[in-house]
């Protein structure tokens, strides 16, 4: 029973959050500066949030950044997510055994 309402309580709180800007803010955004700034946050979570779990998923630095390091090369060459991921998770793995 009480998982019910840890769960109503969740949903609550989810519905709040994304309810409470549009409740507040009904007239367009005019201020360049806030809307520039509104625009990259999105992508300032994403990496916050990303990086270090990057840096902590292997239990080991070197092959953690060696496979962020593939990963960035790739990417920059505009490869498939797919074949980035692969590869990156690739070259961690096989770092791993010389490490």
């Amino acid at each position: 029973m009480m998982t019910f309402w840890y769960i109503l309580v969740m949903a609550g709180v989810t519905y709040l959050i994304r309810m409470i800007p549009f409740a507040f803010f009904t007239k367009k955004i005019k201020s360049v500066t806030l809307r520039s700034f509104l625009y990259y946050i999105p992508y300032a979570v994403l990496a916050a949030m990303t990086i270090p779990a990057i840096f902590y998923s292997t239990g080991n630095f070197v092959t953690a950044l060696v496979g962020t390091i593939v990963a960035f090369i790739l990417a920059y060459f505009r490869l498939p997510l797919i074949v980035v991921a692969l590869a990156a998770s690739l070259s961690a793995f096989s770092v791993s055994f010389f490490v």
